[in-house]
Formats: C-alpha cells, structure tokens, sequence
C-alpha cells in the first residue's frame, strides 16, 4: 500500500520551535516499513493517482488557501484515494461552523455567534451577550491565529472598521475571552484511531493570550483527570468516528470543559512529549488501513 504522508510548502510561518515532527514522524513509519513517501498538497507535479492512501499530516496552509484546498480534496476523492482523515469530516471540520453542530449535540463548547460574510454588526452587543468585559473574533475558516484578536469595548471604535472590512472577504465567529486560558492554559487531548495516546496544557507567554508554540507559547505534558479525559473522548466518539489523529482542544471554566476547537485536519501532535507516542500514532495509522 503505498501512502502519501502530506505535508505544505515550508515557508517559516508555521514551524515549530520544539521539534521537526513531520520529519521524526515520516522516518519512524518508514522505519515500520510502511511505504510513505512526502509529498505537498498544493505541489501540481504530484502524481497522486499513484497513492492508495493519502495521510494529512500538516497541510498547515489550507485555511490561507481554502479553496485550492477544497478543489485538492475532490481530486483525492475522484482519484479514488482513501484520504485519512475521511473527506466529509475533513470538509465538515474546515469550517468552524461545525461548532454549532456539536453544541447541538449536547456537548459543552465555548459559547459562540457566527457574523457571515458581508454583513456588518455593532460589535458592542456582543458584551453583554456573553457577559464579558472581553471578546475574541477570528475568521470562521482559520488557524494559527490568523486576523484574531482580544478586545475589550474600549477598543471597539478603531477595530469595527477593520473588521468590517475583513467581513468583505470571509465570515467571522466572536466568544468571549476566557481569562483561564491565559490564567491556567488549554488543554489538548491526542487520540489516534479513536483511542487516547497523550495530553498537555499549553499556557501563553506573559502578556499574551494565543498558546502556539510558534508564537511563543509553553506546553506542559500532563497526566489528565479521568473524568476530564472521560469528557474529551466524548467529542472524538461523537464527531471523530474513523478518524487517523483527533486533538480535543478546550478550557476547564467553571469546573466545566468547554471545547475550543476538534482539530482533524492538521494539528500539532506534540508527539516529542510522551514516549509511546510514535508506537501509539503507527498502530493507529495500521488500524485505520485494516478497516478499509
């Protein structure tokens, strides 16, 4: 079986200051004797019609190139390439609109409201809907804290007209600022195959709010509360179902986990902070190819 291992076009914005996982990864599957080979979404000399499987990996440009990316997605789907995650929840999780979905479903999620594209609100509201001082607004398709931003209404009157403009080009989500995230950070949860591999709290620099790791951001490797772990693998068995890597990203608020993002695409995997973490990504990769 011969495996696309898909990465993107490395120009610095995204990479990590902690370790070349993509890297590490790639030779510890080749070393299983698994046939992976690299390859860029976006490279057009890519023949991938010569791949049976097709692994997302770190495609960490997709939301800067969303819809090369959605055209990319349905060449894998009419080659015939098994694309891992499925094609459906890849498109399902691209757009943060799939949180309202799993509010629906019962599951404690940050509270959100979604501004579509081209419309144009007061800001102000938003406070007292959330009963908060501060707000976060970010695109609906996004990642790596691309056009985020904190703001208290004191700062409204010079953001509403950048925002505005943004509001042209793509749709936007506004939450309201969780103090404990910068206070007690966010919780990631790493599962492969369905099943819990590690997990850690990322805390933000002082001064800042974003937990990146690029953007200067601590990871914590921690042994998690079985009852807090009990509720993250409640988003990955719900939303998750045949999925490769699944990271449960939330926040502990009011003796509560509240999920922040489901990553399925293209997450960090901070696979340098647990031992067995490579072992447990490869026999969740093998798991996943002997139920095709």
């Amino acid at each position: 079986m011969k495996i696309a291992y898909v990465t993107y076009e490395d120009q610095g914005k995204y990479t990590s200051n902690v370790e070349n996982e993509d890297q590490k990864l790639l030779r510890f599957l080749q070393g299983k004797g698994l046939d992976v080979t690299e390859a860029i979404w976006s490279d057009p000399s890519v023949a991938w019609q010569d791949y049976d499987v097709a692994v997302l990996k770190s495609p960490w440009d997709y939301f800067d190139r969303i819809g090369e990316f959605y055209a990319w997605i349905s060449r894998i789907r009419d080659l015939g390439v098994r694309l891992l995650n499925p094609v459906d929840t890849v498109l399902w999780n691209a757009d943060k609109h799939y949180l309202q979905d799993i509010a629906n479903a019962g599951l404690p999620v940050t509270p959100t409201r979604f501004i579509e594209k081209g419309e144009s609100p007061d800001l102000l509201p938003f406070f007292d809907l959330f009963a908060t001082d501060r707000l976060i607004i970010k695109p609906s398709v996004s990642g790596g804290s691309k056009n985020t931003f904190r703001f208290s209404r004191e700062d409204v009157p010079q953001l509403q007209p950048r925002i505005a403009a943004l509001l042209q080009e793509e749709g936007f989500m506004v939450q309201p600022f969780l103090r404990e995230v910068q206070e007690e950070g966010e919780w990631s949860f790493l599962f492969f195959n369905g099943r819990f591999s590690h997990c850690l709290l990322k805390k933000a620099r002082t001064g800042d709010f974003r937990v990146q790791h690029y953007l200067g951001g601590t990871i914590h490797p921690q042994a998690p509360d079985p009852e807090l772990l009990k509720t993250a693998e409640k988003y990955v068995r719900e939303f998750g179902r045949g999925c490769l890597h699944a990271r449960v990203d939330g926040v502990v608020t009011g003796g509560v986990f509240h999920l922040m993002e489901l990553e399925l695409i293209e997450p960090f995997l901070f696979l340098f902070t647990d031992e067995n973490s490579y072992q447990n990504y490869y026999e969740g990769l093998t798991g996943v190819l002997e139920t095709a």
